[in-house]
């Protein structure tokens, strides 16, 4: 068995974190094992199982010490079962000596890194016993008479000759996390810090619940010594194109956000609340471990610059199916558009450029004229619709009907051109040029 435990600093009277305080940093271990518990100031989780999953020990180890860090946790211990990891962590051992037998390790340890001996240390100092090896070297008859049973039944455990038993951690249905910051906060940029971590908490959550969030709220509570026109507090809202779990882009999103808030007054608390969470389908195209690296996709730099300019200066071209060639092609914000298929019939050729608004040609009788007289290669090709269509105007609405024959057009000069002719007009000698051919 492979255990890590991650141990919290202690209160300066040496009592233990509030299991509350754990509950957060126990919700984010979730995402590399299902078997996590509290133990007194320590997070520990079971990883055998999830060794192969993360693409060995040495890189599950990485990944955990990595996050770990950033939670605030003291230390980061290693061992077969959970109570040898405490007393490893305890004793400051961070590192997983595999080599030596379990007893050589353990017998050196003070006997302060066993919970159970802490009530007895005075007694058991005066009787000569100084570390775990003291201990155990006792005659277990009179241990097990003169202390709690207690004892001897951590002993075993922490030495692997009992099974433990641990109360699993089970991630709730919603997420909501609260950190009380260190300091008080009156610069936006720096609730980021504290955010992260709540973020590095819903990441975890979600990747033990396989899931991704499209939106989540970040609120936080201004110091009780606030200007009354400050109000109690703040929130933000965040908002993804698609389901997300990716510490990092949610952070880049979340700073461009913060760069836009002003402080009304100090903050002291933070909480993070995830308010649209997707179900996600973990699909993988290959037999063998995806250690390709990927960059970033298109969709989350477009979603990054968005936030910092604003949605709708970040646009995106959606094709439209319809005939008339300058409605064929909308522009939305790049962060709600999607592209809507065009029909796939294409009974004449497209233009590659088409003008802003189509322009008047000069005539020659009967034969229109650019760059000189104008040679119809191809058409007609007849096109009508847009009754239905109005846009508005300063003097009103105006309906966007159109009724054409459209030509490919040959110019001496100008190259292959995309002209034509109102049919119902009044002056059905009129010609358009609307476009060109690469």
């Amino acid at each position: 068995m492979w255990w890590a435990a991650l141990l919290f600093p202690c209160a300066p009277d040496g009592s233990p974190p509030p299991t509350d305080a754990l509950h957060g940093p126990a919700t984010w271990a979730l995402q590399f094992t299902p078997r996590v518990a509290i133990v007194d100031e320590a997070v520990v989780m079971e990883l055998e199982g999830s060794v192969r999953l993360f693409g060995g020990r040495h890189a599950l180890r990485d990944r955990i010490v990595e996050g770990a860090r950033e939670l605030g946790v003291r230390v980061v211990a290693w061992g077969p079962n959970s109570m040898a990891a405490l007393a490893f962590g305890r004793a400051g051992v961070d590192h997983d000596d595999a080599e030596r037998p379990l007893p050589q390790r353990l017998d050196a340890l003070s006997m302060h890194t066993l919970s159970a001996a802490g009530p007895h240390c005075t007694t058991l100092a005066q009787l000569g016993c100084r570390t775990l090896g003291d201990l155990r070297r006792l005659p277990r008859g009179g241990v097990s008479r003169r202390f709690d049973k207690e004892l001897l039944t951590a002993l075993d455990r922490a030495y692997g000759l009992r099974p433990e038993g641990h109360t699993w951690i089970v991630p709730p249905d919603t997420f909501k996390a609260r950190l009380e910051l260190m300091s008080r906060i009156e610069l936006t940029p720096a609730l980021l810090f504290g955010a992260r971590r709540l973020l590095l908490q819903l990441c975890g959550w979600l990747a033990a619940r396989h899931a991704g969030t499209t939106a989540f709220a970040l609120r936080w509570a201004h110091d009780a010594m606030r200007p009354r026109s400050a109000g109690e507090g703040g929130e933000l809202t965040i908002r993804t194109a698609r389901p997300m779990r990716d510490i990092e882009h949610l952070c880049r999103l979340l700073a461009e956000h913060l760069t836009r808030v002003e402080l009304a007054a100090p903050v002291g608390d933070l909480e993070l609340e995830a308010l649209d969470v997707v179900a996600l389908e973990e699909a993988s195209a290959s037999l063998l471990a995806d250690t390709q690296h990927r960059g970033e996709s298109l969709a989350l730099v477009l979603e990054r610059i968005a936030a910092r300019l604003g949605p709708e200066h970040v646009l995106r071209p959606v094709l439209v199916d319809d005939q008339r060639l300058e409605w064929a092609q909308h522009w939305q914000p790049a962060a709600t558009a999607l592209p809507r298929e065009r029909s796939k019939a294409t009974p004449s050729p497209r233009p590659t450029f088409i003008l802003p608004r189509p322009l008047r040609l000069a005539m020659q009788g009967d034969r229109p004229l650019y760059q000189g007289p104008l040679r119809l290669l191809i058409g007609p090709h007849r096109i009508e619709g847009g009754w239905w269509h109005r846009v508005a105007k300063p003097d009103g609405e105006a309906a966007q009907h159109a009724v054409r024959d459209y030509w490919v057009a040959l110019s001496e000069y100008a190259g292959v051109l995309w002209i034509f002719q109102e049919r119902l007009a009044d002056d059905r000698t009129a010609w358009y040029l609307h476009g060109s051919f690469a």
